[in-house]
């Protein structure tokens, strides 16, 4: 018989055959993501005596406060409930808190406990990533910076993956000097601006409007609030917190 006609679209072209140098390049990034990647969590986990998502969720509370549990379980990845699981936990250590602004909306916010632990973490990650950049030199550094940049403006696809990407970064090292991060660069050029926030030094949003920075939503002259749990009705505040 022949091959099914239904539908109109063609053959996906396969992918070309990877050279022995791509491999070769390819899985050295691998080994290198993987010796980093166990490297800064076991830092910034023993630093703040929390889970690698509750480590997360420090960061994010740290740019961001005033999010609601949905919003920091998407920004981690987490489902509803394993992202209030976890900030049960956090609450039980004494990291984090709960806060009413108005109507039903109930934001998370760092303790001054959690504040602490929030830069022990960020300190840990810090140093321990140093380490490993200072085996560089001068122009090495320079050279995998504009790399790194390229590479990671590369995996920056859909919305919600600046959010993914950035979950554990330095912000203020990322665009210090007037740098622009290239992941919300990305995002900015795939998606647009967001909405309601303020333009950071590199041209994102720096976790401003209202629920991301914890203030109270601005009223419509004469209107009711509405009885809702945050900017719109998911919870989930207009536009990404990053200052990249």
């Amino acid at each position: 018989m022949g091959a099914s006609t239904t539908g109109s679209s063609t053959p996906a072209t396969p992918p070309t055959p990877a050279t022995p140098a791509e491999l070769r390049t390819s899985n050295l990034l691998g080994a290198a993501s993987l010796a980093l990647s166990d490297l800064l969590l076991s830092g910034v986990t023993a630093a703040t005596q929390t889970s690698r998502s509750g480590a997360a969720a420090l960061v994010v509370l740290a740019g961001a406060p005033g999010v609601s549990v949905t919003e920091l379980g998407r920004r981690i990845q987490l489902s509803q409930s394993a992202a209030t699981r976890m900030v049960e936990n956090l609450e039980k250590q004494g990291l984090v808190s709960r806060k009413s602004s108005w109507a039903n909306w109930v934001g998370l916010h760092l303790t001054e406990l959690g504040t602490r632990a929030a830069q022990e973490l960020l300190g840990a990650r810090r140093q321990a990533l140093a380490t490993a950049v200072s085996t560089l030199d001068e122009d090495e550094q320079r050279q995998l910076d504009t790399l790194l940049g390229k590479l990671l403006a590369e995996l920056c696809h859909e919305p919600g993956d600046a959010d993914r990407l950035c979950r554990l970064c330095d912000r203020l090292a990322c665009v210090a000097q007037d740098a622009v991060c290239p992941v919300g660069e990305a995002d900015r050029r795939l998606h647009g601006p967001s909405d309601g926030g303020t333009t950071g030094r590199d041209g994102g949003t720096a976790g401003t409007d209202g629920a991301a920075s914890g203030q109270r939503p601005a009223a419509r002259s004469g209107a009711r609030r509405p009885a809702a749990r945050g900017p719109d009705s998911t919870g989930r505040p207009k536009g990404p917190p990053h200052a990249g």
